[in-house]
């Protein structure tokens, strides 16, 4: 890399992607004092992007539109190194874009993809420009479009020292802790360790986003309550206790709450003369059908690769995996004719509201062990030294899975941590308050069974404390039965270095029936 310049001499950065997410980030960065160059593959892309600037009061720093990529590539020159932020979709576009400016880059470049990109992606174009001496950061930016306006969480993971010169102006655009003001961007760890850090959060996003739907269903559907009563619950469970400042049940809370209106938005949706926007929202999630959003999947394939059990994490994938083909789903319901939830007459209503907070957090707190516990395993794996401190650090605000509690909790823990936690459940805390949750878990899975109630993640969090904190478990059976018609072989219970022994073949064999 060329000699480092002074970052105060980098007035200009160069976004690549003028959608919902590029064109936040450039307004974000411009609201911050720094001069922005855009372009977009999509020449309407870049049109709209420009007639919002033309609506928007508070940019201080200018933003110039491109439709060519090579003159957008040059308006960056005059710096002493360019600085590019990409937000495009993951894989080809991205290749094919790299493809289209390789030749205006030069050394001490810096590329810094902000979209959900697959790590291995990462490392191959790491390594394809290094040559060059331009370095490619994979940069997961999480918080959705209004958080890349007004300050994501951040992940950057590549070249230190490319990131070392960047990270003053990343620290400006970033979001802030409410606890102590800390800039929610920090060096995470070489090669794909910043994208692999991203493709994680959105995994315990997911089972977050799962245990929350399925209460919203659980206390509408099942308990009759409206949506202004549950947006009221969300709003109570958001101010105190453990589910105090969660992102995901404060913006549930808004939207149970949201009427519709004679105009609607600004681009006339949810317009009505009464009612709720939520009921214009069809139950299918679609974007692992589109393939416009990998990050799940990758996470579950990774924890199956990996020998980290994520259940929280993967029924939550193929909850909305299952909402996505509706027209399908719908000839199946028909076909199996299964209960749909139904609505029951409950006595001590408020206790079993109650129950449910401890069941959600519990679900919460369980995405978080499996995510955790997956980083850790792959840092291990890839030589990555991945605090684990620094991830609930960055999370802490402007992201999805903000949760001050489990924050509070574990940020401590993990950052004077003597050595890597590769168990979270071996922590005391942890331990302690997935413990006292564990009969809510119980009792929500129990009366979900009973009235029809949709608890994938829940019931699967149930099931993941038993199995993973159980003594001696039913796969004694299983082993035997593969033993059988494999010859899998076993280890015998109470045999020194066979019980509890390491996760390898097994000592003996017996021939349970002759060949």
């Amino acid at each position: 890399m060329a000699p480092s310049p002074d970052i105060s001499q980098i007035k200009r950065i160069g976004i690549v992607g003028a959608g919902n997410m590029g064109t936040m980030m450039s307004f974000g960065f411009s609201e911050n004092g720094l001069d922005v160059s855009v372009w977009d593959v999509s020449d309407k892309n870049v049109d709209q992007a420009r007639e919002m600037a033309g609506q928007t009061k508070t940019l201080q720093g200018k933003i110039d539109y491109f439709k060519d990529i090579h003159e957008f590539a040059r308006s960056l020159d005059s710096q002493p190194r360019k600085i590019f932020i990409f937000s495009v979709t993951h894989g080809w576009p991205a290749d094919s874009v790299l493809e289209k400016i390789k030749g205006d880059l030069r050394e001490g470049d810096i590329i810094l993809d902000g979209g959900n990109e697959n790590y291995r992606n990462t490392e191959r174009r790491q390594k394809e420009l290094e040559p060059k001496g331009v370095k490619w950061i994979g940069m997961g930016v999480s918080g959705g479009y209004q958080s890349a306006r007004c300050g994501p969480s951040m992940s950057p993971g590549g070249d230190k020292e490319a990131i070392e010169f960047v990270l003053p102006l990343l620290e400006k655009f970033s979001a802030k802790s409410a606890k102590d003001g800390k800039p929610c961007v920090q060096y995470i760890g070489p090669r794909g360790a910043g994208h692999y850090v991203k493709m994680v959060h959105n995994g315990i996003e997911n089972g977050m986003l799962s245990a929350v739907c399925e209460t919203w269903s659980f206390l509408h559907k099942s308990l009759g309550l409206s949506y202004d009563e549950i947006g009221d619950i969300f709003e109570k469970w958001n101010a105190e206790g453990e589910l105090r400042s969660t992102y995901l049940v404060q913006i549930g809370s808004e939207i149970c709450k949201m009427k519709k209106t004679p105009k609607g938005d600004q681009h006339g949706e949810g317009k009505g003369d009464g009612g709720y926007v939520l009921d214009d929202v069809l139950d299918k999630v679609v974007q692992d059908d589109d393939s416009s959003e990998g990050t799940l999947f990758w996470t579950v394939m990774d924890a199956a690769h990996r020998h980290v059990s994520a259940p929280t994490i993967a029924a939550g994938h193929f909850f909305r995996v299952a909402s996505g083909n509706r027209a399908q789903r719908l000839k199946v319901a028909d076909n199996l004719k299964i209960p749909a939830p139904r609505h029951v007459d409950v006595k001590d209503k408020d206790q079993l509201i109650e129950t449910l907070r401890k069941a959600v957090y519990a679900s919460f707190l369980c995405s978080f062990c499996q995510g955790l516990e997956l980083i850790a395993r792959a840092s291990k794996d890839e030589g990555w030294d991945v605090n684990l401190g620094t991830c609930i650090q960055i999370w802490r605000a402007g992201c999805i899975i903000q949760e001050d509690h489990i924050a509070d909790m574990l940020e401590p823990i993990l950052l004077n941590a003597k050595e890597p936690i590769m168990n979270l459940k071996l922590v005391d805390e942890v331990a302690a308050d997935l413990r006292n949750n564990f009969d809510a878990l119980k009792q929500v899975t129990l009366k979900a069974v009973e009235w029809d109630s949709y608890v994938p993640a829940i019931s699967a969090s149930l099931e993941y404390l038993k199995y993973v904190g159980g003594g001696m478990l039913a796969t004694q059976f299983m082993e035997a039965e593969m033993d059988f018609f494999g010859a899998h072989a076993y280890d015998r219970p109470n045999v020194r270095g066979e019980d509890p022994g390491k996760p390898t073949k097994g000592a003996h064999h017996y021939e349970w029936r002759p060949a």
